[in-house]
C-alpha cells in the first residue's frame, strides 16, 4: 500500500502575525490626551466587517462619536475614535471601559454582556430575554394604519408581542417583532402554527395594494414575512437595527423621487431641516472611490452609513468622520469586495441613494409619544388602533416589555399631512387616566411632560375617543 504524504505546515505559522505585530487586537482607552472626550484606539489584523463591529460596540453603549480616523491598508486595521457618554462627558465608568476592551478584542472566548440599562436607545427599556421568544420579520409596502393592523393580527392569532421595532420610509415598512404564545408565554415552535402566522401576516401586508401607474414611489412586489428568528442575533439593539436596514434595502426604499442635481456633484436633499449632500468621485491613482457625506449630525449616524456600505459589499480602506456646529462630515475611501472602484455612473447613483435612505430612515419629523402600561395581550393593538382611527400614522415604533410593564414609543404623523393636533394628544392622555405621557414634537423641538394632576392641561376630546379608551384605560400606570 502506497504511503500518502502530506505537505508539512509549521504549527507556529498561524501565529506569525501575532508574533510580528503582537496580540491580534489591541484596544487602548485614553482619558488623558483630550480635555473633553475619551480616545479609543484599536490596532488589529484586518478582516472584512471589523470596522462595523467596532462601531457597533460603541453604538450599543450609546456613546457619541464626535471624530474618527480609520485606516486598514496592508492587512492591518487602525482606528482612532473620540467618544463621549450620554451626558457629553468622558467615559469614566470602568465597567464600560472593560466592556469596550473585551468586546472589541479578538482573543475573547465569548462576547461579554452589555452593562445594564445601556442596551437600548430612545429611553425604551431592554426587553426580558428576547432571544427566548419567536422572531418575526416583515417587509413590504407601507400604508396608514399598517402597523396597527399587524398588531391586531398578532393579537387575533393569540400571540403576545414581547418586543417590536418598526421603521417606515418612502412608503416602505420593515418590522421585527418578538412574540410568545398567549397562554404559556413560551416561544412558538409548531411549524404549522408558524406557517399560519406567516400566511396571515402576508395577507395583511398585501391588502389594499393596487399597482399604480402614477409618478409616485414604485409599488413593491417582494413582500415577505419570516418567522423563527435569524442567525447571528445576539440581543443588541444594533443587530436589530442592522437587520432593519437590510430589510429596507430588500424592498428598495431608496427608490424615491429623483433629484435634478447632476451625479458628479452628488444629490442634495433636506433632512432634519438641513441639507444633505452625498457625492462619489474616483481617485484614479490609488484605485479608490471617495464617498463624501455632509448632513445634520445625530446619534448613530456613523453606524448607519458604515452598516450600509458593509452590507452592500464595499470595503472601507480609509475614512475620516467628524462633526461641527450640528453638521456631520464623513469621507470614505472604498472599493468593492472584488477590489475594484465604482466605475459606472449607475453603481455610483445606487450607492448614493442607499446612503441617503440609510440617513433618512431614522429621521422622524413628527410627534414622539411614550406610554408605559401594565403589559397584556392586545395592548399594542388597542393603542395603535386609537391612533389610526383618529388620523395618526405610526412612522416608527420601539416596543419593549420589562416584567409586567410595557413601554411603547411611537413617532406619529397626521395622515393628511397636517400638523399633529397637540390638543388631541393631551385629550388622549386625559382619557387614559393616571399616566405621565411624554410628548416631544420634533417639528418644533418642543418637549412637554403632561401630568394627570395638571388641571390646566385637561381637555375633553369627546365621547368618541372616550368610548374607545375606557375599556383599557385602567391598565395604564405612571412612568417612573
Amino acid at each position: 500500500m502506497k504511503k500518502v504524504c502530506w505537505p508539512y505546515f509549521d504549527p507556529d505559522f498561524d501565529n506569525l502575525p501575532e508574533r510580528i505585530y503582537g496580540p491580534t487586537c489591541r484596544v487602548c482607552i485614553d482619558n488623558e490626551s483630550m480635555e473633553d472626550c475619551t480616545v479609543v484606539k484599536v490596532d488589529s489584523v484586518n478582516k472584512q466587517g471589523l470596522l462595523l463591529a467596532v462601531v457597533q460596540v460603541l453604538t450599543d453603549l450609546n456613546l457619541t462619536i464626535s471624530k474618527g480616523y480609520i485606516s486598514s491598508d496592508a492587512g492591518w486595521f487602525m482606528d482612532v475614535f473620540h467618544v463621549q457618554d450620554e451626558q457629553g462627558k468622558k467615559v469614566r465608568d470602568q465597567k464600560v471601559i472593560n466592556y469596550i476592551q473585551q468586546a472589541i478584542g479578538t482573543t475573547r472566548e465569548s462576547t461579554p454582556s452589555l452593562p445594564k440599562a445601556r442596551a437600548y436607545t430612545n429611553n425604551v427599556s431592554e426587553a426580558d430575554h428576547p432571544s427566548e421568544h419567536t422572531a418575526i420579520e416583515m417587509s413590504g409596502t407601507d400604508r396608514p394604519g399598517l402597523f396597527s393592523e399587524i398588531s391586531a393580527a398578532l393579537a387575533d392569532l393569540h400571540c403576545n408581542i414581547v418586543e417590536a421595532h418598526a421603521w417606515s420610509h418612502n412608503a416602505c415598512l420593515a418590522c421585527i417583532a418578538y412574540i410568545s404564545d398567549q397562554s404559556s408565554d413560551t416561544p412558538i415552535e409548531d411549524p404549522h402554527r408558524l406557517a399560519s402566522i406567516e400566511d396571515h401576516l402576508t395577507t395583511v401586508l398585501r391588502a389594499n395594494t393596487v399597482p399604480s401607474i402614477s409618478s409616485g414611489p414604485p409599488q413593491i412586489t417582494n413582500r415577505e414575512v419570516k418567522t423563527g428568528g435569524f442567525l447571528g442575533w445576539e440581543g443588541t439593539m444594533t443587530n436589530v437595527e442592522r437587520r432593519l436596514h437590510q430589510l429596507m434595502l430588500s424592498v428598495r426604499d431608496f427608490d424615491g423621487p429623483k433629484s435634478s442635481s447632476p451625479m458628479g456633484t452628488g444629490l442634495n436633499l433636506t433632512v432634519g431641516g438641513m441639507k444633505m449632500a452625498v457625492s462619489i468621485e474616483n481617485c484614479v491613482q490609488k484605485g479608490y472611490s471617495i464617498v463624501s457625506i455632509e448632513c445634520k449630525d445625530r446619534p448613530r449616524l456613523l453606524f448607519d452609513t458604515v452598516c450600509t456600505l458593509t452590507d452592500m459589499q464595499y470595503v472601507i480602506f480609509h475614512a475620516s468622520v467628524g462633526s461641527h456646529d450640528g453638521r456631520a462630515f464623513q469621507e470614505y475611501f472604498i472599493r468593492h469586495n472584488d477590489g475594484y472602484a465604482l466605475n459606472t455612473e449607475s453603481e455610483k447613483e445606487r450607492v448614493i441613494k442607499c446612503l441617503e435612505a440609510a440617513i433618512e430612515r431614522r429621521v422622524c419629523e413628527g410627534v414622539r409619544l411614550k406610554l408605559c402600561a401594565e403589559n397584556r395581550v392586545g395592548l399594542l393593538s388597542d393603542i395603535t388602533r386609537v391612533l389610526r382611527e383618529n388620523g395618526l400614522a405610526v412612522v416608527r415604533a420601539d416596543i419593549a416589555t420589562k416584567g409586567e410593564k410595557a413601554v411603547n414609543a411611537f413617532y406619529v404623523r397626521d395622515v393628511s399631512g397636517n400638523e399633529v393636533d397637540m390638543g388631541f394628544i393631551k385629550s388622549m392622555k386625559k382619557e387614559m387616566g393616571l399616566v405621565d405621557l411624554e410628548v416631544r414634537n420634533d417639528d418644533t423641538t418642543r418637549r412637554t411632560n403632561i401630568s394627570s394632576h395638571d388641571q390646566t392641561n385637561r381637555f375633553s376630546f369627546g365621547d368618541l375617543l372616550k368610548s374607545q379608551l375606557e375599556r383599557f384605560s385602567h391598565n395604564f400606570i405612571a412612568i417612573n
